[in-house]
C-alpha cells in the first residue's frame, strides 16, 4: 500500500512538472500567462522598459522633442547649457510592460560609435544593431518575453567627462562620448545604463573593529567640477609644467590615503562639489561616491557654501547621495534649518546594539542672511543647537548609551568654522598652521558651549583650506557646566582643504586631509594629517585628543 502512494505521488509531480514546463516554454515564446502572474516570476522586473532611445538637437528656431508618445526627455543639455545656438537631448521611449504590443521591440544593449558594432562580432545572432543619431547604436528584440530579462535596458542617464564614473549598482557607463559637435570646452557627454530592476541598498551599520578601534578620514573641499577641472595654486606643480587636471589629481591623493590609512568610514564636511564649475553635479557627486564604495567603505556628508551653486540644490544632492550603495548621509529633520543635521551611531564591536561613539553632523549653511549687520557667513541656528541638544540627552537617556561598557565619545563636524576659531591664543602648538583668517560668521550663537554642555569632545570643519590648526576652548560659564564625562572644553580642528578645484596658495600650502582615531578600549582618540606630494607625505602633527576618557588641554 505504502509503495503504491509512493508511485502515484512520484507521477503526480512528473506530470505536474511537466505541465508547468509546458506553460513556461508557451508562455516563453507567446505571453500566455497574465501580467499579475508575471509579476512573481523570477528574473522579472515590474514597471518601464525602453524600445527606442534617441538624440534631438535644435536651435533657437527648432524644437528638442520628439513628436511621438511614449517618448520622454532626459532633462540634460548635452552641450550643458554652452552651446551659442544649439541644444540637444537624449530622448527615451517607453512603456509599461502591460502596454506592449507585438510590434514593440526592447532595447537590451546600447553602444556608441561610428561603425556597426556587427562588423567587430563573430557571432551575432538574429537581432541587429540598429543606428540612431549621435552615434547611437541599439540592440533591440521583439520576443515576447523580451521585457522579463534582467538584461533589457530599464533607464538610461547622461553623465559629462572623460572621467565620470558610475558608482550606481546596476548602472554602466558607456566608454565612448556621445558624437555630436561640441566645443572641446565642454565636457563631453556619456551614456550610462541600468539593466533590469534596481538594485536594493542596505544602509550600513558603522561599527568598532574587532581590536576596539575606529577610525575617520575627515576629506574637506573637493571643490570636484563636471570634467577634469583646473587646478588652482597646485603644489607641488606638475612635473615639466604639464598641464594640472585637478579632479583626478584630487581623487588620486585622496585614494593613495584610503588605500594606506584603510579608514572604517569617511566625513566629507563640505564643498564636495565646485558649483561654479559643475553644471551637472552629479556627475561631481558620483566622482568622490565612487571613490569609497569601490573600497567598500561607508561615507557621510555634510554641505559647505559651494556644494549647491551648481545644477542641484541641497535636497537633490542629498536625495541622490543617499541613494547610493554605502552612504550614510541623511537629510534631517524638516522642521530643523538647514540640509544634513543628523547623527550617525557607531555601534559597539561584535554583534552589540550598544553604541560606542556618535557622531554629529551638521549644516552651516552659505552666505550670511543679514549682510548689513554680520556680513560673511551664515552661523548655526537655534532650531539646530536645540535638535542637538534633545538629541544628545534622549540618546544619553537610551539603553543603546547607558549599557555601552566603555566610555561613550561624542563629536561633531561642520563646515563653516565657528567664531571661537578665531582666538589664536588657543591655538595647540604643533597642531597645524594658521595660514589665513578664519572666515567665520560674524554672528556667535553659542554653538561651542552648546557643544561642551552635551560632552563632545571635537568638533572639526573646513572652509578655510589653508588651515589646518586646532584650538582649545572653555565653557564661557565653566562653573555653571556639570562637569561631563570628558570635561569642560572641546577641540576645534580643521580638516585642511583636499581639492585642487578649490584655492591653495598662502606661502605654497599642499593639499591634505585629517584623520581621527578612535582606541575604544581605552578611551583614546589621536588626530593627525596626511599631506599630498613632497617629503612628508606620512603622518603629520600628530596629536592626542582624548585620553583616558578625558579631553587633554592642548
Amino acid at each position: 500500500m505504502t509503495r503504491r502512494i509512493v508511485r502515484t505521488g512520484v507521477q503526480l509531480g512528473i506530470i505536474t512538472f511537466l505541465v508547468l514546463l509546458f506553460i513556461f516554454v508557451l508562455d516563453n515564446r507567446f505571453r500566455v500567462l497574465p501580467n499579475k502572474v508575471h509579476g512573481f516570476l523570477p528574473m522579472h522586473h515590474e514597471g518601464l522598459v525602453l524600445t527606442d532611445i534617441t538624440v534631438t538637437t535644435c536651435s533657437l528656431v527648432s524644437s528638442c522633442s520628439v513628436a511621438s508618445d511614449n517618448w520622454h526627455r532626459i532633462e540634460k543639455d548635452l552641450y550643458l547649457d554652452q552651446g551659442w545656438f544649439s541644444h540637444a537631448y537624449v530622448h527615451v521611449q517607453r512603456k509599461r510592460e502591460e502596454d506592449l504590443l507585438d510590434t514593440d521591440r526592447v532595447v537590451f544593449d546600447l553602444r556608441i560609435g561610428r561603425l556597426d558594432p556587427t562588423v567587430s562580432e563573430k557571432d551575432q545572432g538574429a537581432e541587429r544593431w540598429e543606428s540612431r543619431s549621435a552615434g547611437i547604436w541599439l540592440l533591440r528584440s521583439s520576443k515576447r518575453h523580451a521585457s522579463d530579462s534582467q538584461k533589457a535596458i530599464t533607464a538610461v542617464d547622461v553623465l559629462f567627462g572623460a572621467d565620470a564614473v558610475e558608482p550606481r549598482a546596476g548602472w554602466e557607463i558607456k566608454d565612448q562620448a556621445l558624437l555630436i559637435s561640441a566645443s572641446p570646452d565642454i565636457p563631453e557627454p556619456r551614456i550610462s545604463v541600468r539593466h533590469g530592476t534596481p538594485k536594493s541598498l542596505t544602509k550600513p551599520t558603522p561599527r568598532v573593529r574587532k581590536d576596539g578601534k575606529f577610525k575617520i578620514l575627515q576629506v574637506s573641499d573637493l571643490h570636484l567640477s563636471t570634467g577634469l577641472g583646473y587646478c588652482r595654486d597646485p603644489v607641488p606643480p606638475t612635473p615639466g609644467g604639464a598641464i594640472c587636471d585637478a579632479d583626478p589629481r584630487t581623487l588620486e591623493f585622496v585614494g593613495s590615503v584610503l588605500d594606506s590609512e584603510r579608514p572604517d568610514m569617511v566625513v566629507l564636511s563640505g564643498d564636495q562639489v565646485n558649483g561654479e564649475t559643475a553644471p551637472d553635479a552629479q556627475t561631481a557627486v558620483f566622482k568622490f561616491a565612487e571613490l569609497f564604495i569601490k573600497r567598500n567603505i561607508p561615507y557621510a556628508l555634510i554641505f559647505g557654501n559651494h556644494d549647491d551653486e551648481g545644477s542641484l540644490d541641497r535636497a537633490a544632492i542629498m536625495s541622490l547621495t543617499q541613494s547610493l550603495p554605502l552612504s550614510l548621509s541623511e537629510p534631517g529633520p524638516a522642521t530643523v534649518d538647514g540640509v544634513g543635521n543628523y547623527v550617525v551611531e557607531v555601534l559597539a564591536r561584535g554583534t552589540s546594539s550598544h553604541s560606542a561613539l556618535s557622531l554629529y553632523l551638521l549644516d552651516t549653511h552659505g552666505y550670511s542672511p543679514d549682510e548689513t549687520h554680520f556680513k560673511g557667513y551664515d552661523w548655526l541656528k537655534k532650531s539646530q543647537l536645540d535638535w542637538l541638544r534633545e538629541t544628545a540627552a534622549s540618546l544619553r537617556n537610551s539603553a543603546a548609551h547607558k549599557e555601552y561598557a566603555h566610555i561613550h565619545l561624542d563629536m561633531a563636524f561642520i563646515h563653516i568654522p565657528l567664531p571661537e576659531y578665531r582666538n589664536i591664543g588657543n591655538l595647540v602648538p604643533g597642531s597645524g598652521q594658521r595660514l589665513e583668517p578664519p572666515t567665520a560668521p560674524g554672528f556667535n550663537s553659542g554653538a561651542k558651549d552648546v557643544f561642551i554642555e552635551n560632552n563632545i569632545f571635537a568638533v572639526s570643519c573646513g572652509h578655510d583650506h589653508a588651515n589646518d590648526y586646532c584650538t582649545v576652548e572653555s565653557h564661557s560659564e565653566p562653573n555653571k557646566v556639570e562637569l561631563s564625562t570628558v570635561g569642560k572644553r572641546l577641540w576645534m580642528c580643521y580638516a585642511g582643504g583636499a581639492g585642487f578645484g578649490g584655492y591653495g596658495g598662502y606661502g605654497g600650502y599642499r593639499r591634505r586631509v585629517r584623520v581621527w582615531d578612535f582606541d575604544m578600549n581605552e578611551a583614546k582618540v589621536e588626530t593627525w594629517k596626511r599631506v599630498e606630494g613632497g617629503e612628508d607625505e606620512g603622518r603629520v602633527d600628530v596629536k592626542v585628543v582624548v585620553d583616558g576618557g578625558r579631553v587633554v588641554e592642548g
